[in-house]
Parts: C-alpha cells; sequence; structure tokens
C-alpha cells in the first residue's frame, strides 16, 4: 500500500475501516429532552474556556435513531450544557453514550463528539416516555416525562435542536501530549421536524465512576420536550486553539 492509498484511508483497520465513508443521514431520530438546574460550581469545574454559562443549567437527552445512513437504528444518551461564546449561544457537548460502536468510532474520530459505550434506552411505558441509561449492569440515569401532554411550537422546537454545539477535540501524539487540542464548532441546518411535544418531567442520576453524569446534579427540573426529526449533522470548525494560545 502506497502513500496516495494511505492517504486517502478514512479510518483504521485500514482493510476494514470502523465506519463507512458515507454522510450520516437521520430519519425519525426521536428526542427526549429534559432541561435541568444544577450547582453552578460544578458546571465551572467542566465547561472549558472560553465559553462562558448565564444559568447553572443542563440538558439531559435520550436520542432515538430509527434509521441512520451506514449505521442502522441506535441510541444515544448525554448531557448538553447551555453556554455562549461571545454573543453566540449555543451548547456544549459534555458526554455522550451510545450502543453502537460505528457510530461512536465515527463520532469521535471523524468529528469531535465526546461519545463513549453504554445502553441508552427509550420506550413509551403505559403514559409515561421513559429514557434510561446503564453504563454496564448499572443503571446511571432515568428521565421520564408525559406522553404528548401538549403540543409544542414546531419552530421551538428546531430551534432547541439547531443550536450551535461546541465539543473539544482532543487527538494525542506518541508524547501522550495532545497533537490537537480545538474548540470545535458544528451546527445543525438540515431538519425537518415532524412533531414535537411537552408536559411534565422528571430526571433521576445515579453515581458512577464511569460514567460521572451525577457529577452534575439535579436541583430543579426547568422543561422537557418530546421531539421527533429528519436531520443530517453538520460539519465542524476550529473556534479555538489551545496548542496556538500556548505557543504564543
Amino acid at each position: 500500500m502506497n502513500r496516495e492509498q494511505i492517504l486517502q484511508s478514512l479510518a483504521t483497520p485500514l482493510t476494514s475501516p470502523a465506519y463507512a465513508p458515507a454522510a450520516a443521514r437521520f430519519t425519525d431520530r426521536e428526542y427526549l429532552n429534559v432541561v435541568y438546574r444544577t450547582d453552578a460550581d460544578a458546571l465551572r469545574a467542566v465547561v472549558p474556556e472560553p465559553l462562558e454559562f448565564d444559568e447553572p443549567l443542563v440538558r439531559f437527552e435520550v436520542m432515538k435513531m430509527g434509521d441512520v445512513t451506514s449505521f442502522g437504528p441506535y441510541v444515544e444518551a448525554g448531557q448538553a450544557i447551555p453556554v455562549r461564546l461571545g454573543d453566540e449561544h449555543g451548547e456544549y457537548l459534555h458526554a455522550m453514550y451510545l450502543d453502537n460502536f460505528p457510530a461512536t468510532a465515527a463520532g469521535r474520530e471523524a468529528s469531535a463528539y465526546p461519545k463513549v459505550m453504554g445502553s441508552p434506552a427509550l420506550r413509551v411505558d403505559h403514559a409515561a416516555l421513559v429514557g434510561t441509561l446503564d453504563y454496564g449492569a448499572e443503571r446511571v440515569a432515568t428521565a421520564t416525562m408525559g406522553y404528548k401532554h401538549h403540543p409544542m411550537d414546531l419552530a421551538e422546537a428546531e430551534a432547541q435542536i439547531t443550536a450551535p454545539t461546541y465539543m473539544l477535540k482532543i487527538v494525542p501524539g506518541p508524547d501522550h501530549r495532545p497533537r490537537v487540542c480545538e474548540l470545535v464548532r458544528s451546527q445543525i441546518t438540515d431538519i425537518t421536524v415532524k412533531a414535537a411535544y411537552t408536559g411534565p418531567a422528571r430526571l433521576q442520576l445515579f453515581e458512577h465512576v464511569l460514567a460521572p453524569l451525577a457529577d452534575l446534579p439535579v436541583r430543579e427540573v426547568v422543561s422537557a420536550s418530546h421531539v421527533l426529526t429528519d436531520l443530517t449533522l453538520g460539519g465542524i470548525e476550529t473556534v479555538h486553539d489551545y496548542l496556538a494560545e500556548e505557543a504564543s
């Protein structure tokens, strides 16, 4: 295999890459979102500069992917933190847990999504929408929401889903120091919101050393939404280079 062939490769292993060279189109992507108030000091410990936050809020999400190009159906759960970069308001993606390895590898390598393996689920139980996350055999999160209690404005739901997102992209070098260390930005622009609802919700987080969602404890549930969409994820752009800052 020559240099040109190597440079055309997307991922390893070269003969059977961990994910396909395809843009992921999500059909029937279903969200359960619970926004809650947490401790400001806990947020300060995890939100990277130059991002800032105005209120100590966190969005716990469970996303059930009905069908995804090259990945197939899977489920994802995690935490996003409302932040701002200068005058732009968006979300910092803090942690994501998936039950699909190719989607996990692609999210981390081709982009900068903070993805690890887990066992999330989203289902309807009698009159409640229930989202859960297990890490190994242990439950680390349970969210419940009244099922389709109140219709939600579709434009408001779209604004929630399409908020700019910020992520840390860190690639280590052979000396175990970062070779790439950047704050990157992404935004969903290709989206169709099919349905959206709001209603009462509750959220429980449980302590786990390898899935520390409870380090951002629930103090008050602020809002909840249940949204069904079709969408394509946007690419990433660098908005801050920590290594360039260090060099200067």
